[in-house]
């Protein structure tokens, strides 16, 4: 059956540089970030002719406040120096290549060294152990392994921990349903939409959730919202907590929801240094301040990123279980998944948010923009909960465009698909279909 978190008394932390005072944590970041901007200067040349252009030099930083007069790192520069020019040693001196889907273009490649395939072991396992995980517990990896850094980072940080892996990866749903009754794992370490349809395949087999040994997952690799996460506690009664990495700054390992305190991802500043910049003018913005978050690796080899524009909208709020070290707010979006639908900007974590809140709709749905004429037209392809009537689920996908309307300032319009027809995630979910001519 589910197991209570049990706090210990005093601090418990995997690192104690977790327990760091913020005067020894900006000791520590000025130190290494002196290093990391040197390091990538010297050896990285697609950044060191950006310096050039704008006139800085690794001897014009003495304070961690001149880190804004260096330029940005952005995917960009990954694709346009594909596949190894971004990297600041040898290929041979590499231990280890990752590298993104390449949906949207030629794919991010990054690499490791044998140190930095250690330092991420070591972050994932503090990760999962402000999780509340501990050695000897089971974790449950459905992330994808391969070329995707999801699956072997969980993997390598569960077993630095000491913890016992079940390796399952993405997809084969109803198998992973019978893995985790039969291997009763403690944790899980999945996406949002593929745990949510592990929930719904659950209640197809009549799994009782309660029964399970389940009692947490760090949950992540996309944007979800708040609603999402009430949905999936409420389903697989568990505590689903938000865990943030990227595969160009590392992988999983960048930041972790606390069980103390479920109130954002702690952001592990001793490694990765952030500013929250305006998207458009680039400034940078005070803490508390929403705007995109920008990322620098302060202890990475092979790949040092210096200024790496995530796209990910989000704040850096005060720390709590981990007082020295910044809170990530919710990122519920990124910059360049939002659309502009009639002049209104809109990001699909809206939209899950707006059909949460219809309890008579599943929480699956895929956007689908057109274009017609001069104006722009968003679809919403949604399913009814199973056992709706025809003229219930109508009703349900009215209110539905109500709410949009009213909260969301934009007019939709709705398809109702039947129950489990829209395609399931097993991996990061597809939200938005854009079929809008590129030129």
């Amino acid at each position: 059956m589910n197991m209570p978190y049990q706090s210990s008394v005093g601090p418990d932390v995997f690192d104690p540089m977790e327990r760091a005072s913020v005067d020894e944590l900006r000791a520590l970041q000025l130190d290494r970030m002196k290093r990391s901007i040197r390091h990538a200067y010297e050896n990285m040349k697609p950044w060191r002719a950006k310096c050039i252009e704008q006139g800085v030099h690794p001897d014009d930083f003495h304070q961690l406040s001149d880190l804004s007069r260096f330029p940005f790192t952005t995917k960009q520069d990954f694709r346009d120096n594909y596949p190894f020019g971004m990297f600041a040693v040898p290929v041979e001196k590499v231990a280890r290549l990752h590298a993104s889907s390449g949906t949207t273009g030629k794919p991010v490649v990054v690499g490791y060294t044998a140190r930095d395939i250690d330092t991420w072991a070591n972050l994932v396992a503090r990760t999962l152990y402000a999780a509340g995980a501990r050695p000897g517990d089971k974790v449950h990896i459905a992330y994808g392994y391969g070329l995707f850094t999801g699956g072997m980072g969980s993997h390598y940080g569960a077993e630095r921990l000491g913890c016992t892996v079940v390796p399952m990866s993405a997809g084969q749903t109803e198998r992973q349903v019978q893995m985790i009754q039969d291997f009763d794992p403690d944790l899980v370490m999945i996406t949002p939409s593929y745990l949510l349809n592990l929930a719904e395949a659950m209640e197809r087999q009549g799994v009782d959730t309660s029964k399970l040994r389940l009692r947490a997952g760090v949950v992540g690799a996309e944007p979800w919202t708040e609603s999402m996460r009430h949905e999936i506690n409420r389903r697989m009664n568990m505590r689903a907590l938000d865990t943030y990495g990227l595969s160009e700054v590392m992988g999983p390992g960048v930041a972790q929801e606390c069980i103390e305190t479920e109130d954002g991802p702690t952001l592990w500043e001793d490694h990765f240094y952030p500013e929250i910049i305006d998207p458009e003018t680039r400034e940078v913005l005070p803490d508390g301040e929403t705007g995109e978050l920008v990322l620098t690796s302060l202890t990475k080899e092979a790949l040092p990123v210096i200024r790496y524009r995530t796209r990910d909208l989000s704040c850096l709020l005060p720390g709590t279980a981990r007082p020295s070290m910044r809170r990530l707010g919710k990122v519920m979006a990124r910059s360049d998944d939002m659309l502009i639908i009639r002049g209104v900007n809109l990001f699909p974590s809206q939209i899950e948010e707006q059909l949460l809140k219809v309890e008579g709709l599943a929480p699956h749905f895929q956007m689908e923009v057109r274009r017609e004429g001069s104006m722009d037209d968003l679809t919403l392809n949604i399913e009814p909960r199973p056992g709706s009537s025809r003229e219930e689920a109508d009703a349900h996908a009215a209110a539905l465009v109500r709410r949009v309307k009213a909260y969301l300032g934009v007019t939709v319009r709705t398809k109702l698909h039947e129950p489990g027809q829209l395609a399931r995630s097993e991996g990061k979910a597809v939200r938005v279909v854009d079929h809008r001519p590129k030129h």
